[in-house]
C-alpha cells in the first residue's frame, strides 16, 4: 500500500511538471539573461571558461536580442544576434548573426536546435531552457574525417559517419 501512495505521489509530481513546461511558450516564457561556466571537451583536453546567454525582447514584433558572452575580463568576448521568427506555429525561426549570415533554427517545445557547416566543420546546437536555467550545447565534427559504411545492397544503405572532435556544454542559471 505504501508503494502505490509512493508511486501515485511520483506520478503526480511528474504531471504537474509537464504541465508547468506545457504552459511555457518559445521565446517569451524563458526571456532574461543566463550565466554560469562552459566545458569545452576537445582533443587537447578539457577547457571551462565563463559563459552568459541573454534572450530579450526587443521593440520589433518577432525580434529577440539573441546574445553569447564568452570569458570574463580582458577576455571577454561578445557575439550579439538577432533571433527572427520565420513561423513560430510550426517552430521556424532564423538567427541574423548581423554579417550576412542566417542560420536556420528549429523550435520543439523547451529546446531549440540550429545544424550548419563552416570551413569544414558540421556543428550542431541545442539550447534546452527549464523552469530556471537552460542548457545550451554544441557538438562539433570536422567533415573531412567523415567515414562511410555500408551501401552493400538496396537493403543496406551507405551510411556517412563523422566522428566528434568537440563537445561544448553549459548549464547557465537564470538571473533575471
Amino acid at each position: 500500500m505504501k508503494l502505490l501512495l509512493i508511486f501515485s505521489i511520483i506520478c503526480i509530481s511528474n504531471i504537474s511538471i509537464a504541465q508547468e513546461h506545457t504552459d511555457k511558450i518559445f521565446p517569451d516564457s524563458y526571456l532574461g539573461n543566463y550565466k554560469g561556466e562552459l566545458t569545452i571537451h576537445s582533443e587537447n583536453g578539457q577547457q571551462n571558461i565563463p559563459m552568459e546567454f541573454h534572450l530579450l525582447a526587443t521593440d520589433s514584433v518577432g525580434k529577440y536580442d539573441y546574445t553569447i558572452v564568452y570569458g570574463a575580463g580582458e577576455n571577454k568576448q561578445t557575439r550579439s544576434y538577432t533571433l527572427k521568427e520565420k513561423d513560430a506555429s510550426k517552430g521556424d525561426y532564423i538567427l541574423d548573426e548581423n554579417n550576412g549570415i542566417f542560420l536556420d533554427a528549429k523550435v520543439v517545445g523547451n529546446r531549440i536546435y540550429f545544424l550548419f557547416e563552416v570551413m569544414g566543420s558540421l556543428l550542431t546546437t541545442f539550447i534546452t531552457f527549464e523552469m530556471d536555467y537552460m542548457v545550451f550545447e554544441i557538438v562539433a565534427s570536422q567533415t573531412k574525417k567523415k567515414s562511410i559504411t555500408g551501401g552493400l545492397s538496396e537493403e543496406i544503405p551507405e551510411v556517412i559517419s563523422f566522428p566528434i572532435s568537440v563537445v561544448q556544454r553549459a548549464r547557465l542559471q537564470k538571473v533575471n
